[in-house]
């Protein structure tokens, strides 16, 4: 163990760092397109259905062919790995913003026209942070799915810690698998725990306590 941190260990920090920056942006492009898509399907119902399955669709291609998919059109690195986890990320985020805003009081929606709230002020101020327990746990589905799956991103040249995966499996040298296996699912359980933390610190108290005691 120690010879192997000895000869990567700066590599796997670099690899770790990676793997975080190909996921995490991918993920952040997923929520600033996502949540505000994910509203905007409420004031539209009549179609919403029809579009979220659309979305559907593209997440049963396998992973591995929209990666291919983006070559010819953008090339190898990091750019294409995210764009085609920023896919992947859609769906869960997407879904969850609508379904939790749709199903926001409409006792309490009226309550705030009453007291003189316009659509925009509606969203922020009530449909948002009502609906934010559903967001975030969309947003934390997806965020563990693409650290995991940004392992991929080595196959078109992307980095991070996939390419001690591709690595060990081209040169039948387990240690490497492991090595970037097992970092990559510490950083899932320390992303699910961070936006766990997150989650609870917007969540209106007077929500919480009810989504905990029922």
């Amino acid at each position: 163990m120690m010879a192997f941190f000895s000869e990567h260990g700066m590599e796997l920090i670099v690899k770790t760092w990676e793997h975080l920056f190909i996921s995490g942006a991918a993920i952040l492009l997923g929520v600033l397109v996502a949540v505000p898509l994910g509203v905007l399907f409420t004031r539209i119902p009549q179609i919403a259905d029809r579009l979220i399955s659309f979305i559907g669709i593209l997440q049963t291609i396998p992973s591995l062919a929209i990666l291919a998919f983006f070559i010819p059109l953008i090339g190898v690195g990091k750019i294409p790995a995210i764009i085609a986890l920023f896919v992947y990320s859609l769906l869960p985020i997407l879904r969850n913003t609508y379904t939790g805003v749709k199903d926001v009081d409409g006792h309490v929606l009226e309550a705030g026209k009453g007291m003189g709230m316009n659509n925009w002020e509606s969203i922020i101020k009530i449909e948002l942070p009502l609906a934010l327990p559903v967001i975030m746990a969309g947003i934390r589905l997806s965020t563990v799915y693409l650290i995991g799956w940004a392992a991929l991103a080595a196959f078109i040249g992307g980095g991070g810690l996939g390419d001690f995966i591709f690595d060990g499996m081209n040169l039948y040298q387990p240690d490497l698998i492991v090595a970037g296996t097992i970092p990559a699912t510490i950083l899932a359980l320390l992303a699910n725990w961070l936006l766990s933390i997150i989650e609870r610190k917007l969540t209106p108290k007077g929500l919480m306590k009810s989504y905990q005691t029922s």
